[in-house]
């Protein structure tokens, strides 16, 4: 796939996916409004927004780079996508969706957003579970069972994996 094409592909899926579910949802739950309170936690919340959001764009843009593909199961990369953020979690756009809705709940002072990341943060651990990870084994086979027995899930690592570097124990 050309950058191009793999380029606008992503940046369609990031508003569609992460757009709707860490944006669009939100929105429609509080109108954006909540209680004023305490101001160090709506400075955290702005804080894990922002975050959120630059991870998100680092993350689609090592599709495009990187994988030469886009994060949507319609149109995957052709290589495995292990750079940049990735060699310190597997994967950061659902950390990143998560933190983004809990800033949001942070940020307004609505206990309902922190129910929703919830949620949220069950159903992507599902489908990367039962969906991704099959799917990544079936299409990149030992390059990513190494790659996933090295970097974890959902937890970042502080040190960044290498592919050079010798296998994982176990």
């Amino acid at each position: 796939m050309r950058r191009s094409v793999a380029a606008a592909g992503s940046s369609l899926f990031m508003a569609l996916a992460p757009g709707t579910v860490a944006v669009l949802v939100p929105w429609w739950l509080t109108g954006w409004h909540g209680p004023s309170w305490w101001p160090p936690a709506r400075i955290l919340g702005g804080a894990l927004v922002a975050a959120g959001g630059v991870v998100l764009a680092h993350a689609f843009t090592r599709f495009v780079v990187e994988g030469f593909g886009t994060p949507a199961p319609v149109a995957p990369p052709t290589q495995l996508v292990v750079g940049g953020l990735y060699r310190h979690v597997r994967n950061p756009m659902y950390v990143a969706i998560v933190a983004t809705i809990l800033g949001q709940a942070l940020l307004f002072g609505r206990l309902l957003l922190v129910t929703y990341a919830a949620v949220v943060a069950v159903g992507m651990w599902a489908f990367a579970r039962w969906y991704e990870e099959p799917a990544l084994t079936r299409r990149f086979g030992v390059e990513y069972e190494r790659y996933r027995r090295a970097v974890p899930g959902w937890l970042p690592r502080v040190r960044p994996w290498s592919p050079a570097g010798p296998p994982p124990a176990g």
